[in-house]
């Protein structure tokens, strides 16, 4: 039976995290056993945020490809691919643009919340706009059947299947409506509590290094309830023991009973985190590091991704311009 296909990505503007790790990655290496899978380094969409200063946004793909094979992906069994290497990314995203209304874009829920979050880098432009529309173009170039996404997605992804009905009733059956392919993702607050963001600096990166990680769990705020060592904890509000649930399941009951009846303090419950996540990112950062000295390898994977990926989407442009008879 053949597989059914699945297309998702990221922006590289800046070193992954844990948030990326058990909000994405974990399962985008599980789903490459049943699915056909395309994963994209999606720069074109990093531009629209960092266009004031894109001198980064090259390199940090590039990690990001290291951090992705390091995590379990694998290019044998994955396409993986750099956005602007197929161009054709950009025609279809210009041919979409000129049947979706902007009511449809100006609605969209998260267009509003990333405004208010990227403030700083005045993303109030065309582009950003537009935004869900080069999303759209991503997804049905690939003709995915399936989109992975958590339900604060979704409206993205309704967006794409309106274009994709809107196209099809205009000019005739091109375009699968992709699914949604619902994610449960861990609840994994930043460092302080805040969402987990690049901007905020509240995370903890594949890259850095046992000493950075120790500290930085250390600063970890915990349960703002417990005053004194003495004091029964409340670790369903405890950020710390979110990171054990994440990260540790089978240590996470019994974390929190201990916590419960104060048999352990937060100080070294960090620690004993500290030191899990230390020994559970040591692989990935060696793999990763390992990889990003390896340049010769990099670029082939990337070259390899490029013409597998370029190889679907030149059909379906071809399936789009004889919809349009051009």
């Amino acid at each position: 039976m053949e597989k059914k296909r699945i297309l998702s990505g990221m922006r590289p503007t800046g070193p992954l995290h844990l948030g990326h790790l058990v909000g994405a990655l974990m399962n985008w290496r599980e789903l490459q056993s049943d699915y056909e899978c395309y994963y994209m380094i999606a720069d074109w969409h990093a531009l629209m945020s960092e266009y004031h200063d894109s001198s980064r946004i090259a390199e940090f793909g590039r990690i990001m490809l290291a951090e992705w094979i390091a995590c379990g992906l694998d290019p044998q069994r994955s396409v993986l691919f750099r956005q602007s290497d197929v161009p054709e990314h950009c025609e279809l995203h210009l041919i979409l643009s000129t049947v979706t209304p902007i009511g449809w874009l100006e609605r969209c829920p998260t267009y509003k919340e990333q405004l208010q979050e990227l403030a700083a880098k005045e993303v109030n432009t065309y582009a950003f706009l537009g935004y869900p529309v080069l999303q759209a173009a991503d997804i049905l170039m690939y003709r995915a059947h399936l989109v992975p996404v958590g339900e604060d997605q979704l409206p993205h992804l309704e967006i794409t299947r309106e274009i994709a009905r809107r196209f099809n009733g205009l000019f005739g059956a091109v375009f699968p409506e992709p699914q949604a392919k619902l994610t449960p993702t861990p609840r994994l607050l930043g460092l302080d509590r805040r969402k987990m963001s690049k901007s905020y600096g509240n995370y903890i990166a594949l890259g850095d290094e046992p000493d950075d990680i120790r500290r930085k769990i250390m600063s970890m705020i915990t349960d703002p309830q417990r005053i004194r060592r003495s004091d029964p904890g409340h670790p369903e509000i405890c950020n710390v023991h979110d990171y054990y649930a994440a990260f540790f399941p089978g240590e996470a009951a019994a974390v929190a009973e201990r916590c419960r009846h104060a048999q352990v303090g937060c100080t070294d419950c960090k620690r004993r985190l500290g030191e899990g996540l230390v020994e559970m990112l040591s692989p990935i950062c060696s793999r990763r590091n390992d990889l990003l000295a390896d340049t010769a390898t990099l670029d082939r994977i990337l070259e390899e991704g490029r013409q597998r990926a370029q190889a679907t989407a030149h059909a379906t442009m071809t399936a789009v311009r004889q919809a349009l008879k051009f």
